[in-house]
């Protein structure tokens, strides 16, 4: 278990894998689960847009 870096909201990691993106469920943010043993969670990085090209 592991705290959300934006709201501290205890999060959850069960049945989780390395790399996962998924969503805070108290403030939204999204997040990345950049390792497992120790449990480390980051900020997803925001996609690009794209702009049609």
């Amino acid at each position: 278990m592991t705290e959300c870096p934006e709201c501290g909201y205890k999060l959850e990691l069960k049945d989780m894998e390395q790399g996962e993106i998924f969503s805070c469920k108290d403030c939204g943010v999204e997040l990345e689960l950049f390792s497992l043993e120790p449990p480390v969670v980051k900020l997803a990085p925001e996609e690009e847009e794209d702009w049609g090209e």
